[in-house]
């Protein structure tokens, strides 16, 4: 009879590994996490029929400039916007948009998703910023 005396130990925050991130089919694009492709794959059935995710930056927030992201109709996508298809596992692909301004900025950007009750939502992660504000939400370079 052998006994095993480890015993599973809840993971923390702290010790939880880094999240896989997925780019673009052509190994291009921004990073988007794990939980974030979760969180797309269930939104976008949820926005109808041919949408696809457009993401940027607009001038404004507290620390100059402030991340955009919305799902538009593809009939919307201009011809110098950049396209990324993404192909999770087990779900829809989807194309994520960006015109060619606002890659200047976000250019390996990651993309994550938190179902925390505080800070919980669609988070970037972008190291282009100089300077982040509080809630994460704009940047300055």
């Amino acid at each position: 009879m052998s006994t095993d005396t480890t015993t599973a130990q809840p993971e923390t925050a702290a010790q939880a590994a880094p999240q896989a991130t997925h780019t673009g089919r052509d190994g291009k694009g921004i990073l988007i996490t794990d939980s974030a492709m979760r969180q797309l794959g269930t939104l976008l059935p949820q926005q109808g029929a041919d949408k696809v995710l457009r993401v940027g930056v607009r001038s404004g927030g507290c620390s100059g400039m402030s991340y955009t992201m919305d799902f538009i109709d593809a009939g919307e996508i201009q011809p110098d916007d950049e396209r990324y298809l993404y192909e999770p596992a087990g779900a829809p692909s989807f194309t994520v948009v960006s015109d060619p301004k606002s890659l200047l900025y976000i250019y390996g950007m990651q993309l994550d998703f938190s179902s925390a009750l505080i800070g919980g939502g669609f988070n970037f992660t972008n190291p282009n910023a100089s300077q982040t504000c509080g809630c994460g939400s704009s940047f300055a370079v």
